[in-house]
């Protein structure tokens, strides 16, 4: 600490003595000790003063030069990059292999469609779950659809994880054309609706809920209706051999049906189902 105050008190004593210089030019010179005292550093490293490896640490920049600055993060991104489906509108099928092909495909076949991106995921979950690309990005190549899946840390569990996104999602936006005058609920359709329908028979089994896999192949059978009637429910629910109350606790019993069938009713001037 004496060197220190001895060093400063030698530099303000010659500036005194040269009376030609001004104040701005002592401050100068004083400021220039002060760069000299604090070392430079081409990297982080323990030669570094402990408040500027604080500094690097928590914003992850490295001084490289006299007067230069890089940033250089030295942990992963807390963001990253999302494609949103939700901006997708509904693809016909007749631009595609068509909906009811795809949601039947194997997952193997759906796979080959499809192309695959790894990446380091971020957030909780642990010191190691960073360290390897474990979460899964599937793009569907014929329909431009997006679903991912980084909640583990096993790849391959993502991965089914992904998939399966996906098949949900090739139901929310894949339409399938129908022909109201000759309709026929198909099979996939009468499983998840309620008992209570008239058309229903005995031979479709218990009611089939969100949880199960099945589900979404009756999803995606109950929004082509929909669209084919312009979002009434109404009318839809004439063709199932429902009321229209019953239809609709049916939509909004699952989140991502309700939420497509409320745009669409919207792009209609149609109130959304509450």
């Amino acid at each position: 600490m004496l060197m220190f105050i001895g060093f400063f008190s030698s530099r303000f004593y010659f500036l005194i003595q040269e009376n030609e210089h001004s104040t701005l030019l002592m401050a100068f010179h004083i400021v220039k000790s002060c760069v000299k005292v604090w070392p430079k550093t081409t990297a982080l490293s323990p030669a570094a003063p402990v408040p500027l490896r604080r500094f690097q640490i928590r914003f992850g920049i490295i001084i490289k030069g006299n007067d230069t600055t890089s940033i250089a993060p030295n942990r992963t991104s807390l963001f990253h990059y999302t494609t949103s489906v939700d901006k997708i509108p509904p693809i016909s099928s007749s631009n595609t292999d068509g909906g009811r092909e795809l949601l039947a495909m194997s997952d193997e076949k759906l796979m080959s469609q499809c192309e695959m991106d790894t990446y380091k995921s971020s957030g909780p979950g642990g010191q190691h779950r960073n360290k390897r690309e474990t979460a899964v990005r599937l793009k569907h190549i014929p329909t431009g659809i997006i679903a991912q899946a980084s909640e583990d840390r096993s790849q391959h569990k993502n991965r089914a994880s992904a998939l399966a996104r996906l098949r949900s999602l090739l139901a929310l936006k894949v339409r399938n054309s129908i022909d109201l005058e000759t309709y026929t609920p198909p099979p996939e359709l009468l499983q998840v609706l309620p008992p209570k329908s008239t058309i229903r028979g005995s031979d479709c089994g218990p009611q089939i809920g969100h949880n199960n896999p099945k589900f979404v192949l009756g999803m995606q059978a109950l929004l082509d209706l929909i669209f084919a009637v312009d979002g009434s429910v109404a009318d839809a629910a004439k063709k199932l051999g429902l009321s229209t109350g019953a239809l609709s606790r049916l939509i909004l019993s699952d989140d991502s049906l309700r939420q497509a069938v409320n745009e669409f009713r919207v792009s209609k001037g149609m109130k959304p189902l509450k």
